[in-house]
């Protein structure tokens, strides 16, 4: 009998774990916004300093490259995009998260070497920590978006 009952807890665990890894990321405060677009990392002269440079970052919006909305980030803020190694880039909404939750901001960082400033809050979020808080008030890290690289081109995207 201890048997089945070991059984039916561990079912039961697996079945909270599972439930609980299905929840959506309680830290990504900026709500979604459509994000899909390609940059071409060879070829493009906006982002020639950007490839050649490791620890570098470049800002995204609309207006680059004609891309519209889908490289707007959430409310046109636009994205930072930051070369962490020759091949492994991330992809950042320029929201402050901290602005945004505690006082219903929606304020774009700005970029300083390996961080991204709040000019409202001045939190320090770290570039190559995942935009995690350095320093400041904030208590969110940056929303992030997925980036992968195919040949030439680097694709950032969510959902």
């Amino acid at each position: 009998m201890s048997v089945s009952n070991l059984r039916i807890f561990l079912v039961c665990i697996l079945l909270l774990m599972t439930a609980v890894s299905c929840e959506r990321n309680k830290n990504d405060v900026i709500p979604d916004v459509y994000v899909d677009f390609y940059v071409d990392l060879r070829s493009d002269v906006y982002f020639f300093d950007f490839v050649s440079t490791i620890t570098s970052s470049v800002y995204i919006s609309a207006s680059t490259n004609n891309w519209g909305p889908r490289a707007a980030g959430y409310d046109g803020n636009g994205i930072i995009l930051y070369h962490a190694d020759w091949d492994m880039f991330y992809a950042y909404d320029r929201t402050c998260p901290h602005c945004f939750v505690n006082e219903s901001l929606s304020k774009a960082v700005n970029i300083d070497g390996i961080y991204a400033v709040c000019p409202q809050c001045s939190t320090y979020y770290a570039l190559p920590s995942f935009g995690s808080k350095s320093s400041g008030p904030g208590q969110y890290p940056l929303k992030i978006y997925k980036t992968g690289i195919s040949g030439t081109y680097l694709h950032v995207w969510n959902n």
